[in-house]
């Protein structure tokens, strides 16, 4: 697995569900047409990163739950 810059819990305080609620929001500012055109795009850019940051957060803790359940099937 290649790991990105950013791509699981970059930060302490990071919080998936206040990512997700913030990837809505830019879907729902760019749906309504409130923004320019360069801003779209910045927009966009932004909840992609914020994507990949909440995909490596699921993945890392599939993997954690995947171990315990190994852990939990060699008792």
């Amino acid at each position: 697995m290649v790991k990105r810059k950013g791509a699981s819990n970059p930060e302490e305080g990071w919080n998936y569900e206040a990512k997700v609620a913030e990837i809505e929001g830019i879907i729902t500012r760019i749906e309504a047409g409130e923004l320019e055109l360069e801003a779209v795009f910045d927009q966009f850019a932004t909840a992609v990163e914020y994507l990949r940051q909440c995909e490596g957060f699921l993945q890392q803790r599939q993997q954690q739950v995947d171990l315990l359940i190994e852990t939990l099937s060699q008792e």
